[in-house]
């Protein structure tokens, strides 16, 4: 009987990787006139690099940066990072970014003490999803 559950939770597990793998585009995607090279979630930017990059973070940590590495931008274009907290959008956060083989970026976020999952996507102005990362609060 516990072999019985125990196979029955890998199952359900792996079935929720691959649907949430199949439901966003990662990192790396190339969607329209950019390239996503990275999108992080990390405790702070300096020189324009992240620090301390995690995929959890104690219920004290009072602010989060999302970090995002753009290529081959052909021509000048907003994105936006919208946060979401559990399904909740809770901001959104539109950048700028300058036609270039390369531009770094970042949006920070203060938590306020909500504990959970969150996730960031990176999103065109026709809110298409270029990128996500999801991180937690315990």
């Amino acid at each position: 009987m516990k072999r019985q559950r125990m196979m029955i939770r890998v199952v359900l597990a792996v079935s929720l990787i691959m649907t949430l793998a199949a439901a966003a585009p990662v990192a790396g995607a190339e969607t329209g006139a950019v390239s996503i090279a990275r999108l992080e979630i990390c405790a702070d930017v300096q020189d324009r690099e992240p620090v301390w990059v995690a995929s959890a973070f104690t219920a004290d940590t009072a602010m989060v940066y999302c970090f995002l590495e753009a290529r081959d931008i052909a021509e000048d274009t907003t994105v936006s990072f919208v946060w979401f907290h559990g399904d909740d959008e809770v901001a959104r956060v539109p950048v700028r970014l300058g036609q270039s083989s390369r531009w770094r970026t970042y949006s920070s976020k203060k938590l306020g003490g909500r504990i959970g999952d969150w996730r960031v996507e990176v999103q065109d102005a026709q809110n298409t999803v270029l990128g996500a990362v999801d991180f937690s609060v315990e």
